[in-house]
């Protein structure tokens, strides 16, 4: 999709973060924007900001949970932005703890909105793309720890892996509609995701097993991962770019080079050192497909 001027996009989680860095990049390349959120009060916060640069924007209360919700979002905004072509499902929330540590309500709580959120986005959303025969694009927000993973997020990493997956066989599903896909996977990030999940998460699901990434007393804005890491602003500029040359793959922090190389070492290592009956790989075939990653 090279040409995004006066499409239109909706982003979810888009009143803070990264989703407020994609939708203000979208409006300002000429994009009608959507941002739909939670929190009634960021979203004002956010219309405020777009006000003030003349850019116009859709708020949406949403809650990417509610499948009901989903419906009639997408109705408002068809309704008064017109059929959406740029879908970013960015919507998320965060974990730090050991796996074992986690309670139900801890993984109730991320699988629901961060793996949750996108299956209803891509279920609601991408049939009403098909049916406008517009062509478009989806964004899914996975990250880093949707590619590589150590100990202490394993809650998170679950739900994010799970959201690179449906990213790419997704792609694959709407190659033949016009529609591309990419899965966005961030490093951190200069955003608000630790304070979004305390405040959005429901009394219901209060026992956690989440413990606080900085020691008491620092201000986790303080902290040189803070400092140091890109804004909203910078990851949406990524996102805007990697829409228009149709990346399936949008990463934002070189850095991690690294550990891709190990984990891919790590797996091609793996493999046993041994011959295969090619009748065996014959019958693999439509399962060995690299076509999606060329």
């Amino acid at each position: 999709m090279r040409e995004v001027a006066g499409k239109v996009a909706l982003v979810t989680g888009g009143a803070s973060g990264i989703g407020l860095g994609i939708a203000r990049t979208l409006a300002r390349a000429g994009v009608k924007v959507a941002i739909a959120d939670i929190r009634p009060g960021a979203l004002r916060a956010a219309a405020a900001g777009f006000a003030k640069e003349q850019l116009t924007v859709l708020t949406v209360e949403l809650d990417v949970s509610n499948r009901t919700a989903w419906s009639n979002a997408a109705d408002r905004v068809e309704q008064q932005l017109g059929p959406v072509e740029i879908l970013c499902s960015n919507a998320g929330v965060n974990f730090v703890g050991a796996t074992q540590e986690a309670t139900y309500e801890d993984w109730d709580f991320a699988l629901q909105i961060n793996l949750g959120g996108a299956i209803n986005a891509v279920r609601t959303m991408v049939p009403r793309m098909i049916a406008n025969g517009r062509g478009g694009h989806v964004v899914i927000t996975s990250s880093v720890s949707g590619l590589f993973t150590g100990g202490g997020a394993g809650v998170y990493v679950t739900t994010k892996y799970a959201l690179v997956g449906l990213a790419e066989s997704l792609r694959g599903d709407l190659k033949s509609k016009g529609i591309g896909v990419s899965v966005l996977c961030p490093g951190p990030v200069q955003s608000e995701l630790f304070e979004s999940t305390v405040a959005v998460r429901p009394r219901t699901l209060a026992p956690t097993g989440s413990v606080s990434i900085v020691p008491p007393g620092v201000a986790r804005e303080a902290t040189p991962i803070f400092t140091t890491a890109p804004t909203g602003d910078e990851i949406g500029r990524h996102v805007l770019n990697g829409i228009q040359r149709n990346d399936l793959y949008i990463l934002t922090h070189p850095e991690i080079r690294p550990v891709l190389e190990a984990r891919a070492r790590a797996l091609l290592a793996a493999l046993p050192n041994e011959s295969v009956d090619p009748e065996r790989i014959a019958a693999s075939e439509p399962l060995l497909d690299t076509s999606l990653y060329v």
